[in-house]
């Protein structure tokens, strides 16, 4: 199989099914606060509330992503279920990169950037690792006519 038949072969449920599954989790999220949220393992990658100020409104805005931990930073990808358009948190941040990240352990007051060169292959792979959450990361990443850019959530301090 080539490269690209194996890119074509990944299979994505259709985008209406992403969205309604993305609909229920914020509504479960909002209901149940941090209690859905889940730390990472070595096979799999933790859950985080991110909460972003939105750029064109200046309201705070919160969105479930999956992480993994990279020392003291969180690791994430700015993807939209793998559709071509960046998703809106990560153009938040690219205005505001301070935001609040919320996991298991509590809040956590962030500043966000992109990955690039030698660090983004690192993480990556890192992400790569974590089996769960993303996919076949290469496969995937494929479809798309850009990049997907790679996260760094860097810890500031804790917050109250």
């Amino acid at each position: 199989m080539s490269t690209d038949e194996k890119h074509r072969s990944a299979w994505l449920p259709p985008r209406w099914f992403i969205r309604a599954a993305w609909w229920v989790h914020r509504r479960l999220y909002a209901a149940g606060g941090t209690r859905f949220l889940r730390r990472p393992r070595p096979d799999r990658a933790g859950m985080l509330r991110l909460t972003t100020v939105g750029r064109r409104t200046g309201q705070e805005r919160s969105v479930i992503l999956s992480y993994v931990p990279d020392g003291s930073t969180y690791v994430t990808l700015a993807m939209n279920g793998w559709a071509d358009p960046p998703p809106a948190w990560w153009l938040n941040l690219k205005a505001t990169p301070e935001a609040l990240a919320e996991t298991v352990d509590g809040p956590r007051q962030v500043r966000a950037h992109e990955a690039i060169g030698p660090e983004r292959e690192r993480l990556w792979s890192l992400l790569a690792a974590a089996d769960d959450g993303w996919g076949e990361l290469d496969d995937f990443a494929a479809r798309r006519s850009h990049q997907t850019p790679v996260v760094v959530l860097e810890v500031a301090e804790p917050t109250s």
